[in-house]
């Protein structure tokens, strides 16, 4: 739903005035006892950031720039140290999988995956939601939120228009309708979760964790995928059972919803040699990520990762090259990411040459997105250098140290959960990140214990269109009331965060 543009430029003065206004009078404030000036600065900078984000006073995307002046001028980060931010590896990690992803989008791959996920799974109206959860999750694992459930929604909606014109009973449709827009959204940001590329809160996570502990080491993708896949998929067919127990099992429209998909199906035809090349090439990368460290499954079985046996084998000049890691996920990301510039999409009979990637395609990465991480990332940098969250974390121990820890990973859970339905998920896992591990080590614990769960509830905001881009694209189809969103959101959020918060104990950590 858009805003009309009187109420746009209203909103974003109003909002503009009252953030610069609150950074202003923060700054005059008396520094609380133990906190270091430049801290109570970055508190200064955070608010008049979290204004700008909630009232979109100016873009998201250039808000994200404000660190990169701020900083320096209120003697927070210098100059270099706050640039280093907005070109991370982790940014180019994720950089390298939107490349991947619009190589997967702009030949139509994408789609023929989806359509076949729900023409597999079946079409009497559980199964037809279980369908779409799965071609949504197994697609936002590797591509954005957004972008998958900018594919599935018009597949679900011409779905239900098709029911509507072949008689199917209007009851029903009006039961299946919501429930089948919602799962969408719901399994976008869960699928999402299970990838450290699938969402920009669990790159924060990673840069975090090797900022506050650059001595430990830091999650592979392949090693996220064993801890957040399993917890994924249990999220995920809960989400369907609590949203589909209501529907019918089956119904006399079951045959006509095949016969769609397969119409579909049939529509697009055999897949191209380009098709056949970009799920080589996704293939490829997933696998290198996955593999790339070695991973433990049980304390004797362990399967060996590519990079130390590179590593073992590479001596340049003599150099001993093993026990470092030199590679990093985003070094294969963007290695695969440029393999699509050089690799032919067309036979050798084609007229012209055209590869699997080209710049005009590249202009579409979103760089907002890419700027809102990197403006997270810096105010995680800023926090660590000036010792906020270690001042913020060392009052919340010594108010709240008798409480069972099974309490506090459960308070985080709710906390992240009900706090971005309102906020940005990238900013808040970016501020509070840091304030978790000094927490954990104030209460002498695995920061683990309580920064896992809280990255994972990140992405189980349900309750709010503002939530999420999918909740809003699924609510901006005007097929699903404020009133539906929010019912089935906060029965979801609840019993996520009890579910992530016993998956905490038994599997996490």
């Amino acid at each position: 739903m858009s805003t009309p543009p009187s109420e746009s430029r209203f909103a974003s003065l109003w909002g503009a005035t009252f953030g610069l206004f609150c950074f202003v009078v923060i700054l005059c404030l008396p520094v609380p006892d133990g906190m270091q000036p430049g801290a109570m600065r970055l508190v200064a900078t955070i608010v008049l950031m979290g204004i700008f984000w909630f009232t979109e006073a100016i873009p998201t995307g250039a808000t994200s720039l404000i660190p990169l002046l701020a900083f320096p001028f209120l003697a927070i980060l210098p100059a270099s140290e706050v640039s280093k931010q907005y070109m991370d590896q982790n940014i180019l990690l994720f950089m390298s999988g939107f490349i991947i992803a619009l190589g997967i989008e702009k030949w139509e791959l994408h789609r023929r995956m989806a359509l076949h996920v729900v023409h597999r799974v079946g079409s009497n109206p559980r199964r037809l939601v279980l369908g779409f959860m799965l071609g949504t999750a197994a697609m936002s694992m590797w591509i954005s939120n957004t972008a998958s459930t900018l594919l599935m929604l018009p597949l679900a909606t011409a779905l239900l228009t098709s029911l509507g014109e072949t008689g199917e009973d209007r009851e029903e449709l009006d039961r299946l309708t919501p429930v089948l827009l919602l799962s969408i959204a719901y399994a976008a940001s869960i699928g999402g979760s299970t990838t450290l590329v699938g969402t920009p809160t669990n790159l924060v996570f990673s840069k975090v964790w090797s900022t506050q502990f650059p001595e430990e080491p830091n999650i592979s993708a392949g090693q996220w995928m064993m801890l957040f896949v399993p917890v994924g998929a249990v999220l995920l067919v809960l989400a369907w059972a609590i949203l589909s127990f209501r529907l019918p099992a089956s119904t006399k429209q079951d045959e006509k919803k095949s016969a769609y998909i397969t119409e579909k199906l049939r529509e697009m035809g055999a897949p191209s040699q380009a098709e056949y090349l970009m799920m080589l090439v996704f293939g490829c990368t997933a696998l290198l990520w996955i593999f790339r460290k070695s991973i433990t499954i049980t304390e004797g079985f362990v399967i060996p990762g590519w990079e130390p046996w590179l590593l073992s084998k590479l001596g340049y000049f003599g150099e001993d090259l093993n026990g470092t890691s030199w590679l990093h996920d985003s070094t294969v990301g963007i290695g695969m990411a440029l393999l699509m510039f050089l690799i032919p999409a067309k036979g050798k009979h084609s007229e012209r040459y055209e590869p699997l990637m080209d710049w005009e395609t590249v202009k579409k990465v979103p760089w907002s997105i890419l700027f809102l991480i990197g403006g997270g990332f810096a105010i995680a940098t800023g926090a660590k250098e000036t010792e906020l969250s270690d001042w913020i974390g060392q009052l919340l121990v010594n108010n709240l140290t008798d409480l069972p820890v099974w309490v506090w990973v459960l308070s985080v859970c709710l906390l992240m959960t009900f706090l971005t339905e309102f906020t940005s998920n990238v900013a808040t896992a970016s501020a509070l990140m840091p304030i978790l591990a000094s927490t954990a080590i104030g209460l002498n614990a695995d920061p683990k214990l309580l920064m896992l769960p809280a990255i994972l509830s990140t992405s189980c905001a349900f309750m709010l269109p503002i939530a999420t881009p999918p909740n809003a694209i699924v609510y901006s189809s005007g097929k699903v009331s404020m009133r539906q969103m929010a019912r089935a959101g906060i029965l979801l959020n609840i019993v996520f965060a009890l579910i992530i918060t016993a998956a905490t104990f038994i599997w996490l950590t």
